[in-house]
């Protein structure tokens, strides 16, 4: 056989199945070009932001993932799609070998095409992409465009080993069938699939275990470990209730004579229980990836959005100076520099808190803070104590307090303490009062971590419980020392002009690490752009992947309409040819698709509904704990990504109606 004859029916083949091909080439030009751009914005030489680029390498490893998951799986429609052509070709004598060196043509041809164009446009869509990302961090950073040749490289590499291995596979199928199993293999799975009732209770059983995991999760750092463990349970009930559950859920429709025996449920539900065993996949996946494109945008946004609030939880005043080891040197040093950096800039600071106090991580007991490292304990087990001379808490809040040897206040930030007595460091305490509020902190359940300021009587005890604490560590000298002594804060908000307040932090923070021992400061204004470069780069990175993930999302919609619409055509045609009118056979096409389109979109709000809560709990962890904005973004996000959904459903149904008709 002459060897141009195998281009010429590649070039054929791709022309009929254009209905199929042509979405498959424009999606993997897509995924080259997303590629393509990530790759780029990782390997930017100028990119220097540990955090941001941290961010863009853990996407682009998701869609080096993505890519070669999604591509297969697409292959496997088409290829599915063709087994009966190929079929036909066998018949009429075309040996496998031929067939092998020409589906090895079609590969070549899809592969140049979609690699060829989706480096172009990763080329010039890569600047546009890049000052996107300038544009969200908000942020001049001196970045450089620039194109790189390890990224065209990588693509062009990485991307042919993906079409070479889908090839393969064809390759492989092809050989492994004969020329009848060829000829009906688009239409395998036909038979009545049976009722696994192992597999759907697993199902339920599984989205019951992620369900109560998320709903009942009520603390930050536990929510970290178990939101990807209640992730792992939901993806694997989804797909065992689509798989299993779906057809138990027909075969009781089925059993309802009252739906069952209505013209336009009784063809729509039979033929839904004979595919459903090849369609389940297809629908859990879309379920599961609008579940994660609802997720991610929405928490991405609510970031981005909610930067200032991240800042007020994360930064109470706007400017703290302090010395990890107090003493009172360094306490005058750090004051002289403020009070001389203020004047110079002619910046006044407002609610200023002087204090001195005694921090570490403990384990919360039925008594008390266990202050020593022990035993087996969770997240929700440890909470920051902090200890301050009630000299120092009389002078911030203008009381005249005073406190016996054995006597203390306590103020919770989140949970009150509500105890009598309270053991720190081996030693019990009687509560004298339990603080309703302080000006330190307000109150906020939706912190990090639990938090626990204790008043005692004098700076000496809390040295003693700081150095009982710490004296058998085996922690750095250095870091000892540091952890055993007291430090000392002076916060405050300031008023005046925005460069003079700027000119002002940035004079207080050189001087104070510079001159002091032990010396640091936090500014929440010199802390903003990191922020911007953090949740900025995350906004970024959602919006990326979501479209990614909305993408494949639409192709597998599209797929799967045109798969079924090939399946039906023929069965409505006996039906009208028995009796069923054309209106008939509409409504029940109708039926059909409405309830089976709109099924992954449902389970994915109740998905997204339940896991509302310990999402919260994770943006807590990032520092925001604006749950209301949160809601409403979600709220947005589902509405929009619904009208979408609409929008795709009823342009992918016009394909299958054609079809059918």
């Amino acid at each position: 056989m002459s060897s141009s004859i195998y281009g010429k029916l590649a070039l054929t083949n791709l022309k009929n199945n254009r209905k199929t091909y042509i979405p498959y080439i424009l999606t993997a030009i897509l995924t080259v070009m997303m590629y393509y751009i990530m790759d780029g914005l990782v390997r930017n030489s100028a990119l220097s932001e540990q955090n941001l680029h941290l961010i863009l390498v853990y996407a682009r490893m998701v869609i080096v993932i993505f890519s070669v998951i999604f591509l297969f799986y697409t292959n496997s429609f088409l290829i599915k799609r063709r087994k009966k052509e190929i079929g036909v070709y066998n018949i009429l004598g075309m040996g496998k070998r031929h067939i092998a060196k020409m589906l090895t043509v079609e590969t070549m041809v899809t592969a140049i095409v979609s690699i060829g164009i989706g480096i172009l446009f990763g080329v010039i869509f890569s600047k546009l992409m890049f000052l996107i990302l300038l544009k969200i961090l908000n942020y001049d950073i001196g970045m450089d465009f620039e194109i790189s040749i390890s990224t065209l490289l990588y693509t062009l590499v990485f991307f042919l080993v993906i079409f070479i291995m889908t090839l393969i596979y064809n390759l492989f199928q092809i050989q492994l069938s004969n020329p009848v199993e060829l000829l009906h293999g688009s239409s395998q799975g036909e038979k009545e699939p049976k009722t696994k009732w192992f597999m759907a209770l697993f199902g339920i059983a599984s989205l019951g275990v992620g369900y109560v995991i998320a709903i009942t999760v009520d603390h930050p750092l536990a929510a970290i470990q178990a939101f990807f463990v209640a992730v792992v349970c939901v993806i694997l009930g989804t797909y065992a209730l689509f798989t299993a559950g779906s057809v138990a859920l027909l075969k009781g429709l089925r059993k309802n004579k009252k739906f069952y025996y209505q013209t336009k449920h009784f063809s729509s539900v039979a033929g839904m229980i004979y595919r459903m065993k090849q369609n389940a996949v297809g629908l859990a996946n879309i379920c599961i990836l609008s579940t994660m494109v609802l997720v991610m945008i929405s928490t991405t946004i609510s970031l981005y959005v909610g930067i200032e609030d991240v800042l007020d939880t994360r930064f109470p005043r706007e400017f703290e100076a302090k010395t990890n080891i107090s003493t009172p040197e360094s306490d005058q040093a750090v004051d002289r520099i403020v009070e001389e950096e203020l004047a110079n800039a002619g910046v006044k600071p407002k609610s200023l808190l002087r204090y001195h106090d005694g921090g570490m991580a403990a384990l919360i007991q039925e008594n008390g803070f266990a202050l020593q490292k022990f035993g087996n304990y969770g997240a929700n087990d440890v909470v920051e104590v902090f200890m301050i001379p009630i000299e120092d808490y009389n002078q911030m809040e203008g009381t005249k307090d005073t406190l016996a040897p054995d006597e203390v206040f306590v103020y919770g930030t989140g949970k009150e303490w509500g105890k009598d007595t309270v053991m720190i460091g081996g030693r019990t305490y009687r509560v004298a009062k339990e603080l309703k509020d302080m000006k330190i902190v307000s109150k906020n359940e939706q912190n990090l971590m639990d938090g626990y300021y204790v008043i005692v009587s004098d700076a000496a005890q809390i040295q003693e419980v700081l150095a009982k604490t710490y004296e058998d560590s085996e922690m750095q000298a250095e870091w000892v020392e540091q952890m055993s002594n007291l430090n000392y804060r002076v916060t405050f908000d300031l008023e005046g002009k925005e460069e003079d307040c700027l000119k002002a932090v940035k004079a207080m923070k050189a001087r104070v690490e510079g001159e002091v021992y032990s010396g640091f400061c936090e500014s929440k204004e010199l802390s903003r752009g990191d922020f911007y470069f953090l949740y900025g780069g995350l906004l970024f990175i959602g919006i990326y992947l979501g479209a990614l993930f909305l993408m494949a999302t639409v192709l597998i919609m599209y797929y799967k309409q045109i798969s079924e619409g090939y399946d039906d055509r023929e069965r409505y045609q006996i039906m009208q040819k028995v009796g069923m009118s054309k209106r008939e056979v509409k409504q029940s096409i109708r039926s059909q698709v409405l309830m089976v389109f709109f099924l992954p979109l449902v389970a994915a709000v109740i998905h997204i509904t339940v896991a509302f809560g310990v999402v919260t709990k994770l943006l807590a962890v990032l520092n925001l704990t604006n749950v209301p904005l949160f809601l409403i973004c979600t709220v947005a996000t589902v509405i929009v990504f619904a009208v979408f959904y609409g929008i795709v459903f009823s342009l992918t149904a016009r394909e299958y109606y054609k079809i059918v008709n």
